[in-house]
């Protein structure tokens, strides 16, 4: 593969037309302010902000606490199946629009069954979206369900179990919401049991959280993909056994800059952690907080930081390798991906 032939000039174009997956969205993150407003008034739900643009203004982030609070407060909206299908519906149609052949999404079901909506409601509502992305839109897609981490393990093992009858909808159990104070071997019991079940394991771990939480995450979760990562800098060890082991870090720049994770995106170890031979790959987190969708954490970031065409082969590559599909699709990708980036040499 020819990248020097990849002028800078073009490798906005590039960024925006190669096709990639998306492994790290939270569903409920991409509820945008426009359809937060629609379903509050198709719910009766009454909100504390006046208008969408006094809402967009509250998005101004110190920490993850800070982002979570308005976070859960925005869910309050989800009541019905329908609900939860626009919500995934609108990401699906972003998605397209940046070139995702595939995402794997997560969702939240305790932000809802805590408002006493039922969990049939959200997980069929969401997965008909994604039926619908595969034979409408082309993009194949999987629901993983989170557990939130603030919560206790035996309200994780309530709500593995309510969801427990459709679980022929999703595909994985993972761990979000508030890292500090919360590791992962909290959770170790419920992690073992949808083990045993056959469920794909996934952690959020060093993002503000050190990096013996990713230790943790992967010797006693056991997990396949860690998300976030990006403190694994600070240990060696551990950075030498990701790049071994070819552990995924599903990593999100623009949200790593809006929690303040990194002051600005010239400060982002993203490009250490690639020539460093780890596999991370780009994602948008929770888009509609965030400032941006997928290619906009890509068009962003490149800009920021000395990236290359070469990276952002790196990046696409490693997202295919990282996804949870059979290997025959992730060299269908691959050969997608080549060809893109041999239309942009010649």
């Amino acid at each position: 593969m020819n990248f020097q032939a990849i002028s800078s000039e073009r490798l906005p174009e590039l960024l925006r037309a190669m096709p990639k997956t998306e492994l790290h969205m939270h569903i409920e993150g991409s509820l945008e302010p426009e359809l937060i407003f629609a379903l509050a008034k198709r719910n009766n739900v009454r909100l504390n902000y006046a208008s969408v643009q006094a809402l967009r203004e509250a998005y101004a982030f110190t920490d993850l606490q800070s982002f979570l609070d308005i976070y859960y407060a925005g869910a309050s909206v989800l009541q019905q199946p329908q609900d939860f299908y626009d919500m995934a519906w609108a990401y699906f149609l972003r998605a397209k629009a940046d070139n995702v052949v595939h995402a794997e999404i997560f969702f939240d079901p305790q932000t809802h069954t805590a408002r006493k909506v039922a969990m049939r409601t959200v997980i069929t509502g969401l997965y008909r979206a994604c039926v619908d992305a595969q034979t409408k839109l082309g993009i194949s897609s999987s629901l993983i369900l989170c557990f939130l981490r603030h919560l206790s393990e035996d309200e994780a093992f309530d709500t593995f179990e309510e969801a427990f009858p459709f679980r022929d909808m999703f595909i994985g159990v993972g761990l979000d919401s508030s890292e500090r104070g919360h590791p992962p071997e909290k959770f170790e019991r419920v992690f073992k049991r949808a083990a045993q079940l056959g469920f794909k394991l996934v952690a959020h771990a060093g993002e503000e959280g050190p990096p013996a939480y990713m230790w943790s995450a992967l010797d006693v979760l056991k997990v396949q993909r860690i998300d976030h990562g990006v403190q694994a800098i600070h240990d060696e060890a551990l950075m030498a056994r990701l790049a071994k082991d070819r552990v995924p870090l599903t990593v999100c720049p623009l949200s790593n800059q809006k929690l303040c994770v990194f002051p600005n995106l010239a400060d982002h170890n993203l490009g250490q952690m690639l020539d460093r031979g780890l596999c991370v790959m780009l994602n948008s987190d929770d888009p509609a907080y965030f400032g941006g969708y997928l290619n906009d954490n890509f068009v962003q970031t490149f800009a920021a930081l000395p990236l290359n065409a070469s990276h952002a082969y790196q990046l696409a590559s490693n997202s295919f390798e990282a996804s949870f599909v059979p290997e025959a699709q992730k060299q269908a990708w691959q050969h997608q991906l080549d060809a893109c980036f041999a239309q942009f040499g010649a």
